[in-house]
């Protein structure tokens, strides 16, 4: 991301504020001045260091910004970011909307992240993408951007995700395994000691870091890929409900019968009917 950029873009607001995150600004300029927030900014911000070095304050924390890092600021979270050069190219995306929150407690980031990455090329996609539809399109553009600035602060948490696992076992090396096995065997029973061997850990690190990863526990998982697995043949077979049940790993069909309204709030039956009639 070396491209020289002066200039600053902003949305028509008053289009877009009622959707669940919108942009409200992006831009940058190659010598970034030092900027003390006590108070915070009134956006949520995610700032980029295409060239140059500098640090960033919160929390009497001290970090080191240096080329390709990217800086996640919450709104209203004081801060202060200083350049170390003259020189200091830096982006910035501002935004806002009712959902933020929700992600960001989703995504644990509730405070100040930084992120230093050896490829920032799909982060600098989307934002050409956002700066460019600003520029071009009046009348559609402040939506393209709501939607591309969700597909950036997701990119900026897988980001996040990877840059935390290089510091420990990578979860995705952990999980392979067991969601593999699980993949090829839902339809046996089996325990979960098995999971924990296939991945070469211990049934208690492995439940924490599933449920962690996963947002669910693994017998949770087993049994609502199961259920995807019946709600396929329910859709696309004319099996009846009984062979159904057994084909998905269920060894009873009243059981069967149960789990399926528990989550999916109707009988097998009427999902069938329901999908039928489109």
């Amino acid at each position: 991301m070396t491209r020289k950029i002066n200039q600053n873009a902003y949305p028509f607001i008053e289009q877009v504020k009622n959707l669940p995150v919108y942009l409200t600004g992006i831009g940058g300029t190659e010598y970034q001045g030092a900027v003390n927030r006590a108070e915070g900014y009134c956006w949520h911000q995610i700032l980029f260091c295409a060239n140059g070095n500098g640090v960033l304050r919160y929390d009497d924390i001290t970090i080191e910004i240096t080329e390709n890092s990217f800086i996640f600021l919450p709104a209203f979270y004081p801060h202060e970011y200083i350049p170390d050069d003259v020189k200091w190219n830096m982006r910035w995306v501002v935004f806002d909307g009712y959902a933020c929150e929700q992600i960001f407690n989703e995504f644990d980031m509730s405070k100040p992240i930084v992120v230093k990455t050896a490829n920032s090329s799909a982060m600098q996609k989307l934002y050409d993408k956002m700066f460019v539809a600003l520029k071009t399109d009046k009348v559609y553009g402040n939506y393209t951007c709501a939607g591309l600035i969700y597909q950036y602060i997701l990119e900026f948490h897988r980001l996040a995700s990877d840059n935390t696992a290089k510091n420990k076992a990578d979860k995705s090396d952990i999980l392979m395994p067991a969601l593999n096995y699980i993949e090829e065997n839902f339809r046996n029973d089996f325990p979960i000691t098995v999971l924990a061997d296939v991945s070469g850990v211990s049934q208690q690190y492995l439940c924490r870091i599933f449920n962690k990863t996963m947002n669910i526990r693994p017998n949770e998982y087993i049994t609502c890929r199961k259920l995807q697995e019946a709600k396929h043949l329910l859709a696309e077979t004319t099996l009846s409900v009984r062979e159904i049940c057994i084909q998905s790993g269920f060894s009873d069909a009243s059981y069967f019968s149960t789990v399926f309204k528990s989550y999916e709030n109707i009988t097998p039956a009427e999902y069938r009917k329901k999908t039928k009639a489109y």
